[in-house]
């Protein structure tokens, strides 16, 4: 299929999410909250592809560390468990992704929580489609940078609504914690995805990918780098363009993350040749340009007077 393997671990079936929760939303019976978020904020966000909010989620820590031990006490049954460090290195970090329909904890926050509508604003969406979450965790002693990378190139999906709601369940040092580079996605550009295990490109062979990263860590100095320390709670807001990544500095205490992935009014299915993320099961009932579907990916917040 490409020129790297396994970057897609099966474990449980991906299947249509068919959940009481989900034909209550549809029919108005939950509405899940709104998020107050400032103008300000969004034309921020808009600018950097990057926005921190401190103390956002801090009601949603302790429900979604639960929800992230279950995942942990048994990887194989959920979908698409990862390990990113290599046998005999000191550490783990460990990710999983595309559980929310198992996970009764992260269930509860796709619909109860104000995510999908600070997602569909700071987009200025006039919709926010769940796309998937994405759990991860760094034990201490981990010293694996996660490499400098775009989100996008791994999507069967493309546009420019596309965001990240990453809350940090832990403090984290400002060291270890995630890095990004202000206004990069507006470069036009999409980097070859990488293996987090060792930071190879793959997929190389396929169209629609402009290069390989730049040597971003190696040249600081030439990037707009934004780094802060977290407490646990604080929300990043990042687009699927913006290139982030971590340093190899030595985690010193567990740092544990949640974010959930959603897609605005532009975005639209990208048929890949290789490798991607989500792999869907066959037939996928959608061609290239057209809009992702909701039975799949559901709706969870509309802005007030859209249609």
């Amino acid at each position: 299929m490409n020129d790297q393997t396994g970057f897609n671990q099966w474990t449980v079936p991906w299947t249509t999410p068919e959940l009481p929760e989900l034909d209550a939303i549809r029919a108005g019976e939950i509405t899940p909250p709104e998020f107050v978020i400032t103008r300000e904020q969004v034309d921020a966000y808009q600018r950097d592809g990057v926005l921190y909010l401190e103390g956002a989620f801090t009601h949603w820590v302790e429900p979604l560390r639960a929800g992230l031990e279950r995942n942990l006490e048994n990887p194989g049954a959920y979908r698409f468990p990862a390990e990113s460090t290599s046998k005999g290195d000191a550490g783990r970090f460990f990710d999983s992704y595309c559980n929310w329909p198992l996970i009764p904890e992260y269930l509860d926050f796709v619909i109860r929580s104000e995510a999908a509508s600070l997602a569909g604003q700071a987009m200025n969406s006039r919709m926010a489609q769940l796309f998937h979450e994405h759990t991860f965790i760094k034990e201490p002693g981990t010293q694996r940078a996660t490499p400098w990378h775009q989100d996008i190139p791994y999507y069967t999906v493309s546009g420019d609504q596309g965001v990240s709601v990453y809350i940090a369940l832990d403090d984290a040092d400002e060291d270890t914690a995630v890095r990004f580079v202000r206004g990069s996605h507006r470069w036009g550009k999409i980097y070859f995805p990488k293996v987090f295990l060792d930071g190879a490109d793959f997929n190389t062979g396929e169209e629609g990918y402009t290069d390989t990263m730049p040597d971003i860590g190696g040249r600081p100095a030439d990037y707009d780098i934004v780094s802060k320390p977290l407490k646990a709670g604080d929300t990043i807001l990042f687009s699927f363009k913006t290139v982030h990544g971590t340093t190899d500095a030595e985690v010193r205490k567990r740092r544990r993350a949640f974010s959930t992935r959603w897609l605005g009014d532009d975005a639209r299915y990208l048929e890949r040749q290789g490798e991607a993320s989500p792999p869907f099961p066959e037939p996928v009932g959608m061609n290239t340009g057209d809009p992702m579907r909701a039975d799949w990916f559901p709706v969870l917040w509309r802005r007030p007077g859209a249609c």
